[in-house]
């Protein structure tokens, strides 16, 4: 982190919107991660109803045990190599290897070297008729937990244009079943490249800035962002993003999945 004197921030905090920039970062340790000192982007504190979590972790830094208050977790290594262990089984995620690991379900997460991982967490939110692991079962099926775990690569995920654009391409780290409560992706932008409109919407965002850089359109306001960024987007937030510089873009995205907006009150 490069420190910035004179009290200046590329960080801004509204009630719609908050740009939060490497140079203001405080880390602390949570309780649960050994070794590792967490950065809390976005929080309930915040007005969110997830968290976004910057860890890193150092030789040794691990994580046991399922996460405390019944919350779902999803984990994308930004950088190095942690290994996974829940259920009977280990999982080696390289750079862009990412788990979903449901409520009450215990787990390790170990980096032999430095590692950073950026962590997504939140209250499950169930859904009625949603089969627990795919939208395809025969008949409603009342749903009581969440979705089972999911291991994969975002490189190893074929990227679709967005909107029909070569240009922006979208890779879901998801399966697309109603069971899920939150999608998460990849969007990456060829330099120039933009979203086709300013999008606003119900679902809430959370997003890292992967690599390149841009403006974002955040409400009223047009942000210069780089690789480190994070941004927190309130409900309702008009939202746009035009990639600039010679390289391509990619920041990592959540989301809320689709469910009845009064249900999302019991995620909160």
């Amino acid at each position: 982190m490069t420190l910035t004197p004179f009290g200046h921030t590329r960080t801004r905090v509204t009630p719609t919107h908050a740009l939060l920039s490497p140079d203001g970062h405080v880390a602390t340790r949570l309780p649960g991660w050994e070794a590792t000192d967490t950065v809390v982007l976005i929080s309930p504190q915040l007005g969110a109803r997830f968290t976004q979590l910057l860890a890193h972790l150092g030789a040794g830094g691990a994580w046991s045990g399922a996460v405390p208050g019944g919350l779902e977790r999803f984990v994308f290594v930004v950088a190095g190599e942690v290994v996974l262990a829940l259920a009977g089984e280990t999982h080696a995620l390289p750079p862009h290897g990412y788990a979903y690991v449901p409520p009450e379900t215990p787990h390790t997460l170990r980096a032999a070297a430095p590692a950073t991982l950026c962590v997504f967490e939140r209250r499950y939110v169930p859904l009625d008729g949603a089969s627990r692991s795919s939208a395809l079962a025969e008949g409603p099926v009342a749903l009581t937990s969440a979705p089972e775990v999911v291991v994969g690569n975002a490189a190893e995920v074929p990227g679709e244009p967005f909107l029909g654009d070569e240009g922006v391409r979208v890779r879901k780290l998801l399966p697309e079943a109603r069971a899920f409560d939150l999608m998460v992706s990849t969007m990456t932008f060829a330099p120039g490249s933009s979203l086709p409109y300013a999008e606003t919407h119900v679902m809430e965002h959370g997003l890292l800035m992967l690599a390149g850089g841009g403006v974002y359109r955040l409400a009223e306001s047009w942000y210069p962002v780089a690789a480190g960024d994070a941004i927190y987007m309130a409900p309702y937030c008009p939202q746009w993003f035009g990639a600039l510089g010679k390289v391509p873009s990619t920041y990592l995205l959540y989301k809320d999945a689709p469910r009845e907006p009064f249900a999302l009150e019991a995620g909160s």
